[in-house]
């Protein structure tokens, strides 16, 4: 059940909606659990959940031009010329709070590969993880 609660964390942490699940991981870390097993279950949920990103934005700008679409026109246009700019490799940055959400999303928008896509966000967020375990471990 532990596993499961983390899994669900990391999952909607990586959605756009607010969620976070370091805070969680390092505790049960501290509190015992295998660290191989809760790092393999933290970044599977989060990646899945960068993977819904993905698919809501290749999905749904289809009704973009409807007038219940979320995204506003500008904000829609600002996240394609960034991602345009910086392209897939900006999905290294997929870890970080706040901008690394929309990114996913924006790689969806942008029609990445779904394999390109799946490969830097796994790096970017079971690193991100890996980090948190071993400062976690450090002071344990």
């Amino acid at each position: 059940m532990v596993y499961l609660g983390l899994f669900v964390a990391a999952f909607v942490a990586a959605t756009l909606l607010p969620a976070q699940s370091e805070a969680l991981l390092a505790g049960l870390i501290v509190d015992g659990y295998a660290v191989w097993a809760l790092l393999a279950v933290a970044s599977v949920g989060n990646v899945l959940g960068s993977l819904l990103n993905w698919w809501l934005g290749r999905e749904l700008t289809r009704f973009s031009d409807r007038r219940w679409f979320p995204v506003k026109p500008g904000a829609l246009a600002r996240a394609r010329a960034w991602y345009g700019r910086y392209g897939k490799w900006s999905l290294l940055l997929s870890w970080l709070p706040i901008v690394g959400d929309p990114l996913t999303l924006a790689a969806g928008v942008m029609r990445e590969r779904l394999s390109t896509f799946l490969i830097l966000v796994s790096i970017a967020k079971t690193a991100r993880y890996a980090v948190l375990a071993a400062i976690t471990l450090r002071y344990v």
